[in-house]
């Protein structure tokens, strides 16, 4: 593995957000730079978080594991942001990767952006799919023509995402 370069412009962003990030953020998320693979630091460049379901939607109760993943051009590029596990959603691609326009570089991506914008954005986007940009066929094709399984789909993947809380 490649040292990172500790003097550049993502480095120091990140440096950045992690201490904002400590100051002020959402409650009942969670947002952490992974541990580093020599189990001597952490990876500013790879975070784990958590997006909570929101109260009052059938996401409520679950807590969504994300991979975020930032690349040495960040913040002039967004970063990946994959489930992990990979959930049901018409705008997460089976990967777990997902399709959202604050993620995208040619869409609304803006090097202002933080990882407390993207996380909401992300909790947002749970309960609010965008039909126009659909990434997995099944949930999307539920969302659109069978809402009472897609939602009985979604409340048993709330359940199951509980005990990852």
């Amino acid at each position: 593995m490649e040292k990172l370069d500790t003097s550049g412009i993502a480095y120091k962003r990140l440096l950045e957000e992690r201490k904002n990030w400590r100051k002020d953020h959402p409650h009942g998320f969670y947002a952490r730079p992974k541990v580093s693979s020599d189990g001597r630091g952490f990876d500013l460049f790879a975070w784990e978080c958590g997006i909570p379901g929101r109260k009052g939607t059938l996401w409520e109760g679950g807590m969504y594991r994300l991979d975020v993943t930032f690349g040495p051009d960040y913040p002039s590029m967004p970063p990946n942001c994959r489930f992990n596990p990979p959930i049901y959603h018409p705008n997460v691609f089976p990967s777990g990767t997902v399709c959202l326009s604050l993620l995208n570089a040619e869409k609304d991506w803006r090097p202002a952006v933080t990882i407390k914008q993207i996380l909401l954005g992300i909790q947002a986007l749970l309960e609010e799919p965008n039909a126009r940009d659909p990434a997995q066929a099944v949930a999307y094709e539920q969302y659109t023509k069978d809402r009472e399984l897609y939602n009985q789909r979604i409340r048993t993947q709330a359940l199951l995402m509980a005990q990852y809380d």
